[in-house]
C-alpha cells in the first residue's frame, strides 16, 4: 500500500507528466472507442428504457436519494478544503432530507435554504495543490486524470457503502446511479465539435477547473474595459 502511494505521488509530481498531460493519448483514444461501443450497445439503450418507464417524479426522487447519500462525502470534502460553513450545511442537508425528506426522496433541505454542493476528493486534492497528472480515459467511467482517478478510491468508501452493509444493495444503488446519470445526459453527444477525443478532454479539464475553483474562473473579458 505504501509503495502504491509513493508511486502515485511520484507520478503526480513528475515534471514531464505535468507539462505533457496526455502521454497516454494512443491508449486513451482506443479506450474512448471501446467506451463508445459499450455505451451505444448497453448504456444508452438501458438509460432510454429507464427514462421511458420511470415517471418523472420517481426519476427525480431516485436522483434526490442518491444525491442525499453523496452529501456525506461532500460535507467531508468541504471540511477538508477548509470550507467549514458549507461542510456543516451539507451535514444539515443530509439530516433533514434523511428524515423529513423520506430517506432523501424529497429534497426538503434546498427549500429550507441549505444549498446543494458538489465536492469530491479530486477537488480536495486540487485545493491542496496536487496537479492533475496525465490525462486518463478510464474504461466505462470515461475521462479522468491520474489525480482524480486515485481520488475515486476514498470517495467510493463514503457513498453509499458508508450507510449500507449489504453489498448487493450497494452495487444495485451504484448501478442505478450510473443509469440515472446516463439518462440525464442523453442527447449531449450532438454538441461535440471537431475531434471528439480532444473535445471531451478539453471539456473535462474546463469542468474540473470550474468545480475546483467553485465557479470562480478567470477569463480575459474582465480587462475588456481597458481598451
Amino acid at each position: 500500500m505504501n509503495k502504491l502511494l509513493l508511486l502515485l505521488v511520484a507520478l503526480l509530481f513528475n515534471p514531464f507528466l505535468v507539462a505533457e498531460n496526455d502521454p497516454l493519448e494512443e491508449i486513451n483514444r482506443v479506450t474512448l472507442k471501446v467506451n463508445k461501443t459499450l455505451d451505444n450497445a448497453v448504456a444508452t439503450p438501458v438509460a432510454r428504457f429507464y427514462q421511458k418507464i420511470t415517471p418523472d417524479i420517481v426519476e427525480l426522487g431516485i436522483y434526490n436519494s442518491i444525491s442525499n447519500i453523496d452529501d456525506i462525502s461532500v460535507s467531508l470534502n468541504n471540511i477538508l478544503q477548509g470550507k467549514f460553513k458549507d461542510g456543516f450545511s451539507d451535514i444539515a442537508r443530509f439530516t433533514i432530507n434523511s428524515t423529513l425528506g423520506l430517506a432523501g426522496f424529497i429534497d426538503v433541505a434546498t427549500r429550507m435554504g441549505f444549498d446543494k454542493h458538489d465536492e469530491d476528493f479530486g477537488q480536495t486534492l486540487a485545493v491542496w495543490g496536487v496537479p492533475h497528472g496525465p490525462y486518463i480515459m478510464l474504461p466505462v467511467l470515461g475521462p479522468s486524470s491520474l489525480r482524480d482517478a486515485a481520488a475515486m478510491i476514498p470517495d467510493a468508501f463514503l457513498s453509499p457503502s458508508i450507510l449500507i452493509e449489504h453489498e448487493p444493495t450497494v452495487y444495485s444503488l451504484k448501478f442505478l446511479d450510473l443509469i440515472d446519470t446516463r439518462a440525464r445526459y442523453l442527447g449531449l453527444e450532438s454538441i461535440t465539435i471537431g475531434d471528439e477525443y480532444l473535445f471531451i478532454k478539453d471539456a473535462y479539464y474546463q469542468n474540473r477547473e470550474y468545480e475546483s475553483s467553485d465557479g470562480e474562473v478567470e477569463d480575459d473579458f474582465d480587462n475588456f474595459d481597458d481598451f
